[in-house]
């Protein structure tokens, strides 16, 4: 039959609305509750109509991390539907991640029958009675901007373009809807069949003058200023700037705990990956797109060094407590930022180029010494009789090459591995909700296919990962990556903060592995069932040739894993 002369379902309109919004894909993990969106996806493909793909995802977390990806490359938010409250809540935490890593998201699901009888969707099987929730969005709320549940099937375009807008406006995040299988099955007016250009949505905050002066004026009286960057680089041309930046007016970058790509590994105004000392020299400290520049408990900025907090929500409202002191904060997107401060020190700076270039001389120095120091933990790890992260993390420079992206979730450190290319590196958000590291990278190389993508993982996180789903989503798309696990057989995390707390407590007797300990079971064999390169390697020396047999495998098509069992 021809699509034109069928009751046009709502469920329709919800994909025309996701294609006329530019989603690209929507990742779903199904239930009873799709059945409209099933028979909307078969309709547009009678009609030849664009829609999103559909991507099956076998586990909600999964699909969550893999749209997470896709945006942090293309920059467009992504669709997901899970199923009812329960699929949901499996979604939870990899939506944690990609909330206070402020990644745009429609997360979508059903919503059981709320009609027992009389409507086409009314409940049909035993589950619709126990899956029905008093406030399904409650269990999400706190790490959503918006949520709604859809009322009629003929709001939908504008529910579509407000849920949207929201998650795009800054500081960008993830938004949930709700879709009741009465609501998508409702029989529609027939759509019109052009194209709806979505609403304009703001762009990010941009910098006042007076902010960039203050700014440029302390940068030029200051003897050691200290850049400190979190999440700079999403944009590669933030990268850009700011090395830029950096090099002309010799300051010192530290990327503490970075999402991103911020500064060259090699470059001499990199100055490693925590404060360190420089905290304390440091007399105006800028903290750019840094949720936590450093940790009070343990260092603290010299009590009149001055302090400056910078980024699109440089506060960081959503978090219910944080104390780190600001004499200026500038709420501002980092790009727009950078280039209007620039031509500011520029101006400033004339005239009085012999102070920078001291200064750039004592920070090449002190990068050349801290280069030394990390080659001698290098050359000491290849020496030792089983691998440790320096070693492993100095291997991986044999198979990162200029088109990498890095995917980062667990002790990756540029002083052993430098990356040199913006855009190369995505670490896990500030939540650190686990297992995101995996299906993030399918959803990165589902964006970038021709490029190679290297996904570096804990051996909890991988598990974390639902592993099964992600081979099965690398296989069954053809989205080949190279997964390699730091296996020390221990939650890291956990076995730290007891020695941290109790270094000299009962617990330390045994070296603080209470609770922490993990067997070591063969994770390459898992790949191997979904058609990937596996390999288990315990040795320093085997490592190179291990890591450049998985990348061979994974650029001739394969998906590969190596098991890096650490000490």
């Amino acid at each position: 039959m021809d699509r034109h002369v069928q009751n046009r379902v709502a469920a329709e309109d919800y994909l025309d609305a996701l294609a006329a919004n530019g989603i690209d894909n929507l990742f779903v993990n199904p239930g009873t509750d799709f059945a409209p969106l099933i028979e909307a996806f078969a309709r547009a493909e009678r009609g030849n109509r664009p829609v999103p793909r559909p991507i099956v995802v076998p586990h909600e977390h999964a699909a969550v991390a893999m749209a997470h990806g896709y945006t942090l490359i293309t920059g467009r938010p992504q669709a997901v539907m899970l199923h009812v409250n329960v699929g949901t809540a499996n979604a939870i935490n990899a939506l944690i991640d990609a909330s206070r890593d402020r990644v745009p998201l429609l997360l979508t699901s059903g919503r059981t029958p709320f009609t027992e009888t009389g409507a086409s969707g009314s409940r049909s099987v035993y589950i619709h009675w126990a899956q029905e929730m008093f406030d399904q969005a409650g269990m999400v709320r706190e790490f959503v901007k918006w949520d709604y549940e859809m009322k009629r099937g003929d709001q939908v375009g504008a529910v579509v373009d407000r849920a949207l807008e929201l998650a795009t406006a800054s500081p960008t995040g993830p938004v949930y809807l709700t879709l009741p299988r009465e609501v998508l099955g409702e029989v529609v007016a027939d759509a019109a069949e052009a194209k709806r250009a979505p609403r304009a949505r703001p762009a990010a905050p941009s910098p006042g003058p007076s902010d960039i002066e203050r700014l440029a004026d302390w940068i030029v009286a200051a003897r050691m200023p200290l850049v400190i960057t979190g999440q700079v680089g999403r944009d590669p041309r933030e990268a850009v700037a700011l090395t830029r930046i950096a090099e002309r007016f010799a300051l010192p970058v530290v990327p503490f705990n970075p999402r991103h790509f911020a500064i060259g590994g090699r470059h001499p105004m990199f100055q490693g990956s925590a404060p360190g000392a420089l905290l304390g020299e440091a007399d105006l400290i800028l903290g750019i797109e840094s949720d936590v520049p450093w940790i009070p408990s343990l260092q603290a900025p010299a009590p009149d060094a001055r302090v400056v907090q910078i980024g699109v929500d440089p506060l960081y409202q959503r978090y219910p407590m944080r104390s780190f002191r600001s004499d200026l904060t500038i709420v501002s997107g980092t790009l727009g930022l950078l280039e209007a401060l620039e031509p500011a020190l520029a101006v400033r700076l004339a005239g009085k180029e012999e102070a920078v270039a001291a200064r750039r001389a004592a920070l090449t120095e002190r990068s050349a010494k801290l280069r030394v120091g990390w080659d001698a933990e290098i050359a000491a790890a290849g020496r030792a009789e089983t691998i440790n992260a320096v070693w492993l993390n100095h291997c991986l420079r044999g198979v990162i090459e200029a088109d990498t992206m890095v995917v980062n979730e667990y002790s990756f450190r540029q002083e052993y591995c430098p990356l040199e290319h913006p855009g190369s590196l995505f670490s896990v958000g500030p939540a650190g909700g686990l297992g995101w590291g995996l299906p993030a990278a399918l959803g990165l190389k589902l964006a970038a296919p021709d490029r190679m993508v290297v996904a570096l993982l804990g051996d909890g996180a991988y598990m974390f990962a639902n592993p099964t789903a992600c081979h099965f989503m690398a296989e069954s798309q053809g989205l080949p990556v190279l997964a390699v696990i730091y296996n020390n057989a221990l939650y890291g995390a956990v076995r730290r903060a007891t020695l941290d707390m109790y270094p000299a407590g009962a617990a330390a007797e045994t070296d603080g592995r209470g609770l922490a300990e993990l067997s070591n079971p063969p994770f390459e064999r898992i790949v191997e069932a979904h058609g990937g390169h596996g390999e288990r390697v315990e040795r320093p020396a085997d490592l190179p040739a291990a890591l450049a047999r998985a990348a061979a495998a994974v650029r001739g098509g394969r998906q590969a894993l190596v098991n890096v069992i650490c000490r």
